[in-house]
């Protein structure tokens, strides 16, 4: 791939991971601030205005470290990056659903269970292809451990 081309390709990755983020505003934006959540939300839950700046935080982290796999990668590694990253955004956008869509927080865990391991089997290709790809993404298994608490809590 040509190097100026890189721009072309480190957009797609910010579009495909903050599409994924909007579908799961979807479920979550109209729920946060209601009287279900209100009665199961742990009492060590920040404040409502510091999701939205963490996980637009995350999902830039998350494109930049697909992006940097991505081309660092050999032809045979990137089925291995897609499908890893294409798992992850899939099952986080469908924990959104599980827990603020049906309203069911112990299905919402236990894709949530799955979520932290998609993160580590991401942290584990992402190393041998490109180390910086692979650090970008510890912010987002701590924060989605951190997640895992407050859902267990709220079941």
């Amino acid at each position: 791939m040509k190097k100026r081309g890189h721009w072309k390709l480190l957009l797609a990755c910010m579009v495909i991971v903050y599409f994924v983020a909007f579908l799961g505003s979807i479920f979550t934006t109209p729920n946060v601030n209601t009287a279900w959540y209100d009665s199961i939300k742990p009492s060590i839950t920040p404040p409502g205005w510091v999701f939205p700046i963490a996980w637009n935080i995350l999902f830039f982290l998350i494109a930049i470290s697909l992006y940097l796999a991505w081309i660092s990668s050999k032809k045979n590694q990137k089925t291995k990056i897609a499908f890893a990253f294409g798992i992850n955004l899939i099952l986080n956008a469908f924990w959104s659903y599980l827990y603020f869509g049906l309203k069911n927080p112990a299905f919402a865990f236990i894709d949530l269970i799955v979520i932290w391991l998609s993160i580590a089997m991401m942290i584990y290709i992402t190393y041998k292809i490109n180390k910086t790809a692979s650090y970008l993404l510890i912010p987002y298994l701590l924060w989605v451990s951190f997640a895992g608490i407050l859902n267990y809590l709220s079941i």
